[in-house]
C-alpha cells in the first residue's frame, strides 16, 4: 500500500477527533450558551408553535409507545431502575405543571423525591407508568382549558425556566428517549453465539 493511501485514514481520524474535542471543549466552556440554544430550539420553539391540544395528543401517542416498550421490557434491575427514573421525572414534571396552572406554589425539589419504591416489581412499575402518564395528559387538558400566560415560566433545575408548553414537550421527549433504552426478553443473539 502506498504511503499516500495510509495517510488518508490517519488525517480523517485526526480531523474527526479534533472536531469532537473542539465540540467537547465548546460544550464545557460555553455550556450555558449550548443549554440555552438547545432549550430554545428543541423545547421552546417547537412547543410554542403547538396548541395544548396538539401537545396533549403527542403526549398520549408517546405514552402508547412508552407503555409498549415497558410491556416488552425484561424483568431486570436495569429496566426497573430505568422505569423508576422515567416515573420520577414525570411525577416531578407534573408538580411543575401544577405550578403553571396555579394549583400550587413553586417549590424547588429534586426528581428523586418522586421515585417509586426500590422494591417495586416490574408489573407495578408498568401500571404506575401508565397511571402517571394519564395524570400528565389530564394536566395538559387542564392547561388547554385554563392556559397560563405564554410568558409564565417554571424553573427546571438543570435547564432553567421553561414555559408550560416546553415542560409538556420535555416530558414527552424524556419518556420517549429514556424508554428506548429498555431491553426486552428478545434481544438479538450475540454475534458468533
Amino acid at each position: 500500500m502506498s504511503r499516500k493511501k495510509a495517510l488518508v485514514p490517519t488525517v480523517v481520524t485526526v480531523a474527526t477527533v479534533g472536531v469532537a474535542a473542539g465540540a467537547a471543549y465548546l460544550a464545557r466552556v460555553r455550556k450555558d450558551d449550548v443549554k440555552d440554544f438547545v432549550v430554545s430550539r428543541v423545547l421552546e420553539a417547537p412547543a410554542g408553535r403547538s396548541s395544548y391540544t396538539e401537545l396533549g395528543q403527542s403526549l398520549e401517542r408517546s405514552g402508547t409507545f412508552l407503555a409498549g416498550r415497558a410491556a416488552r421490557a425484561a424483568d431486570t434491575p436495569a429496566n426497573r431502575e430505568l422505569l423508576g427514573h422515567i416515573i420520577s421525572i414525570e411525577r416531578w414534571g407534573q408538580q411543575r405543571l401544577k405550578v403553571a396552572l396555579g394549583q400550587q406554589p413553586f417549590q424547588r425539589d429534586e426528581s428523586r423525591q418522586y421515585r417509586p419504591p426500590q422494591d417495586a416489581s416490574l408489573r407495578e412499575l408498568r401500571e404506575l407508568l401508565s397511571q402517571v402518564r394519564a395524570g400528565t395528559v389530564e394536566l395538559v387538558r387542564q392547561l388547554h382549558v385554563s392556559p397560563p400566560d405564554d410568558s409564565l415560566t417554571v424553573e427546571h433545575n438543570g435547564l432553567g425556566p421553561l414555559t408550560a408548553k416546553a415542560w409538556v414537550r420535555y416530558l414527552t421527549q424524556h419518556g420517549d428517549l429514556e424508554s428506548r433504552r429498555l431491553r426486552s426478553n428478545r434481544e438479538p443473539e450475540a454475534l458468533g453465539a
